[in-house]
């Protein structure tokens, strides 16, 4: 058997390994539960042992698909989907969350901010608007510390991280696949930029007003009532510093629309897969915008910024095992009602089609206690995995998959990666964060369960 690249206009030579869902046990879905329930569990009850370990935990659960893959499916059908896998989703993923992380770092607010809840409520709501187009996590990034700052002597401002939380960190990344993984994972499924931005306006917009106006409200209760209101210390301007990497983030969307339109129909086949010219040059442009902005932004901003590696290389490592894992499931549901999963099929679906409604709900609820992102390709195989349709007769349910994917992000510190970073940064910071099931029980679910309760009943 030869492994090779080969140049290809239109279309991949020969048959690719053909792996087959419905001949799958449900045990084949082990490693991937296990990585997942590692990723909750394992920072919660052992933090100092999964900081130091993680990347052996992922390493550890993709061996243990692997090497049974390898004995039972064989050396060709092992390959494939493992080249197909990484190739295709997890290098593309990687890069883009790379560039963002990079070049939001890049930049510094600067400037005396005031607690007041017209300021946290701004801050917030620049937040939401700017998390669709530099990611929730570059968002996030830019803007926590600015507010932590604005509220250091506030007496009450758990809340405000919680809401920061909420949206900047989750529901602002609604809009285009940019803004969240689930949809960058889309994206490269081949659901188009703006059907996101178009589909998600409005139950995206319902949120963030609700959730805005809930803040201010709780926000101005709390602040009248502290007896010493904040004043600033300074008169500094507001002002920016590496406003170039705001040009370098202009050419990230540019470069995520680029492979989105421009189609030259030329690819390479890399044992069977075939990698399309306007995805490389994607990710090339991506990674060249990435070093342009490590080098041209000073260590003083991002020392100011704190800014470290150790994120990205987390989520990097983590993932590389969930895209690994996640290959048979994805196998397993794409196989319907035959398979070993027929009952996930039966319960979002019936003889008139998808349940709507029950896609939105189970999409989220796995999206709170695992990883919005793995779970979104889950739900999108199980409705059936071809854009195209789930873009036109059911687009509701691509609807209903994306807003469960990215809403209930926010129910858990553990629905999406900048939530718990979010949480870190916090309280190194001295604020004394809630903890998981204080998170879930106080503020998630009395204030977001029933917003997404009107959702499902508006949208679903």
């Amino acid at each position: 058997m030869a492994t090779g690249f080969a140049f290809a206009s239109g279309g991949v030579h020969g048959a690719a390994p053909h792996l087959n869902g419905a001949d799958l046990s449900i045990l084949w879905a082990i490693p991937f539960a296990g990585i997942l329930l590692s990723i909750a569990g394992f920072p919660l009850v052992a933090p100092r042992l999964w900081h130091h370990h993680f990347g052996k935990v992922s390493a550890f659960w993709a061996s243990l698909l692997i090497i049974p893959f390898l004995i039972v499916e064989g050396l060709s059908i092992t390959t494939y989907e493992l080249l197909h896998v990484g190739l295709l989703e997890y290098i593309p993923f990687i890069i883009l969350l790379l560039s963002l992380f990079t070049i939001s770092g890049g930049v510094q607010l600067t400037g005396s901010l005031v607690g007041k809840p017209i300021v946290n409520t701004g801050i917030i709501l620049l937040g939401t608007v700017l998390a669709s187009w530099m990611g929730t996590t570059g968002a996030a990034m830019l803007l926590i510390r600015p507010l932590i700052r604005a509220n250091k002597d506030r007496k009450s401002k758990v809340h405000v991280i919680v809401f920061f939380i909420f949206l900047v960190a989750n529901i602002g990344g609604s809009l285009t696949p940019l803004g969240d993984p689930p949809l960058f994972l889309g994206f490269l499924k081949g659901v188009d930029f703006f059907w996101t931005t178009s589909a998600m306006f409005l139950p995206m917009l319902f949120m963030a007003v609700s959730l805005l106006t809930i803040f201010f409200g709780l926000d101005t209760f709390l602040y009248n009532r502290e007896e010493n209101n904040p004043v600033p210390e300074t008169d500094e301007k507001l002002g920016i510093k590496g406003s170039i990497n705001l040009l370098l983030l202009v050419g990230v969307i540019g470069s995520v629309l680029l492979s989105g339109f421009w189609n030259p129909h030329i690819s390479f086949s890399v044992y069977h897969v075939e990698v399309e010219l306007q995805n490389i040059a994607r990710d090339v442009l991506l990674i060249l915008f990435t070093m342009a902005s490590w080098k041209i932004t000073s260590i003083e901003i991002r020392e100011a910024n704190e800014y470290t590696w150790f994120p990205i290389v987390e989520v990097a490592k983590l993932f590389a095992g969930i895209f690994i894992t996640i290959i048979p499931v994805i196998a397993i549901l794409k196989a319907g009602t035959s398979s070993a999963l027929s009952s996930v099929i039966t319960s979002v679906s019936n003889e008139a089609g998808p349940i709507n409604y029950m896609y939105f709900w189970a999409t989220g609820i796995l999206s709170s206690f695992l990883d919005n992102a793995p779970t979104y390709l889950v739900f999108f195989n199980t409705a059936g995995g071809d854009a195209s349709v789930l873009m036109g007769d059911l687009s509701q349910t691509l609807l209903a998959i994306s807003a469960g994917a990215v809403f209930m992000g926010a129910n858990t510190y553990i629905g999406n990666a900048p939530n718990f970073m979010v949480k870190s940064i916090s309280e190194s910071s001295g604020i004394e964060m809630p903890s998981f099931f204080g998170y879930l029980f106080k503020w998630s679910l009395p204030i977001l369960i029933p917003l997404f309760i009107v959702v499902s009943i508006l949208f679903f």
